[in-house]
């Protein structure tokens, strides 16, 4: 059903049941009313048979009447096998999988029950707005051309930033009073930059996804770039020709002695995980992890305590959801699902880290990227927690919604002992409460948080986030993103924010 994104038979799976049960059931409130009806229960059944060797199914009351009919049904339609005509009128085909009297059945169990409008969240904290412990920064505007960042990056070597943007693919590099040098232009625009400090030189690793526009078009590449030399130096390339890839992992996973990269090729239609094996000449061999759409994020680490290397991958098309990859320790990986989420999810971010200070390792997650077919706001996005139960099982524990989330950093931003929460927002409610593209959450006790809308919305639209302390006082500052245009969902809504910055920083007070 997705973008820009189930059958449970396994016996590991039955203890996480539960948690499928809270992931789904902050969609549906409607449970009590359609439990005797008719077209209700023969509508379930056939969303579990049709949907769920896709992804998991979707409830009625995730979307609105309108976008289900005039965007998602049509096309499910078409990924059933069935012919769509002005994406209001259905025929048979031979090649349909899914019988038309079965379709009609579904169609009206969709339209019966999905609201006539959206259905809001309701914060259970209302968003303070206030600076709280940070103060903004910003350089002078370029009124030469609209910003379009596509990455912020700290370096904490040396104590700059880095930046790419679509219009030119280029990368720029920010000195302490915020004025951009050209370092050099890319093939395509950097999204993800990794620093390299080693043998006397400075280099950064740049994952360039080829493309921002939703096209199988496999232009992509990775490559590793002089940070100290003429522009005039070539890159050193990596890989290339990959799904519109944004993120490259380093880690040495078969005990070699050389690093290694896992690509996420987040892709269209096709994408995947493709580790680059680093061979004694220093050239890079490619071989295919998971071929599948939506690859977004690698955390890596030793999971299973067994000295090799592991990964968890965040996929958020379609089938939505975490997995762990164990090495098998011959080249390879096994893989399993630890949570799975709905395709009306858009998967963002995920970032490992112990919340309640038991030992392991629990999950921050975000879902908002609204690029697909159903753009309305979705009361279930927004910021999660997952606490991490042991043997491999994740319990929701703190949501918050936030429209469009795309981004979540936890770190002791006020340095009290406690782990804070800082979330970007692209596809926010820009006309309504642009307030909530950047929120700064202050832990007050064990997963209670102050939710601050720190005022930076007029001054861009941020799409990519960097935490570091980037003026080396000893406490994290934040970089923001600005990608000013396009990506609107909101009929008639005209941006009022600076289009001009290219980035800003969010300077930390506490020192």
């Amino acid at each position: 059903m997705r973008r820009l994104s189930f059958l449970i038979t396994e016996p590991w799976f039955l203890p996480l049941l539960g948690l499928y049960i809270v992931v789904v059931s902050c969609q549906s409130n409607n449970d009590s009313t359609t439990a005797k009806d008719p077209v209700a229960a023969e509508g379930e059944k056939l969303a579990r048979q049709y949907c769920s060797t896709c992804h998991l199914p979707v409830l009625p009351d995730a979307l609105d009447k309108e976008t289900w009919s005039k965007h998602v049904l049509p096309e499910m339609a078409t990924k059933l096998g069935l012919e769509v005509w002005q994406k209001t009128h259905y025929y048979p085909s031979q090649n349909a999988t899914i019988s038309f009297e079965n379709w009609t059945k579904l169609l009206a169990y969709y339209e019966k029950f999905a609201p006539a409008k959206p259905i809001k969240a309701t914060p259970p904290t209302p968003l303070v707005n206030d600076w709280s412990i940070f103060s903004l920064r910003k350089p002078a505007e370029i009124k030469t051309e609209l910003a379009t960042t596509t990455m912020v990056a700290v370096d904490s070597t040396s104590g700059q930033i880095y930046s790419s943007n679509e219009n030119t693919s280029g990368l720029y590099q920010w000195n302490s009073a915020l004025k951009p040098t050209l370092i050099r232009t890319l093939n395509s625009p950097a999204v993800q930059a990794r620093f390299i400090q080693a043998g006397g030189s400075h280099r950064a690793l740049l994952t360039c996804i080829g493309t921002m526009m939703a096209v199988d078009r496999p232009s992509g590449e990775v490559v590793e770039v002089e940070l100290d030399k003429s522009a005039t130096n070539q890159p050193s390339t990596l890989a290339r020709q990959l799904p519109r890839p944004i993120q490259s992992t380093p880690a040495d996973f078969n005990h070699d002695g050389l690093t290694d990269y896992i690509v996420c090729g987040f892709g269209h239609n096709a994408g995947g995980l493709y580790l680059l094996k680093q061979l004694p000449d220093r050239q890079f061999e490619k071989q295919v992890i998971k071929e599948a759409p939506g690859a977004t994020q690698v955390i890596t680490g030793d999971f299973n305590n067994d000295g090799w290397l592991d990964f968890m991958a965040l996929f958020a098309h379609a089938d939505e959801g975490i997995w762990l990859f164990t090495n098998d320790q011959q080249g390879g990986f096994n893989d399993r699902n630890l949570l799975k989420f709905p395709p009306v999810y858009g998967s963002t971010s995920f970032q490992l880290i112990d919340f309640n200070k038991d030992g392991r390792l629990d999950i921050l997650y975000t879902c908002g990227d609204n690029s697909d077919y159903s753009r309305v706001l979705k009361r279930f996005h927004g910021v999660y927690i997952f606490l991490n139960k042991g043997n491999n099982r994740y319990e929701q524990a703190y949501f918050y919604p936030i429209n469009g989330c795309t981004k979540a950093v936890a770190a002791d931003f006020d340095q009290d002992g406690d782990l804070d929460l800082a979330t970007i927002a692209f596809f926010g409610d820009l006309q309504n409460n642009p307030a909530e593209t950047f929120v700064y959450f202050e832990q007050k006790k064990s997963l209670d948080f102050s939710p601050h809308a720190v005022p930076v919305h007029p001054y861009g639209r941020w799409i990519c986030m960097d935490v570091n302390d980037l003026d080396r006082d000893g406490d994290l500052d934040i970089v923001l993103g600005n990608y000013s245009q396009g990506f609107l969902n909101e009929v008639g809504f005209q941006p009022d924010w600076n289009g001009y910055l290219p980035l800003v920083v969010l300077e930390n007070k506490v020192r």
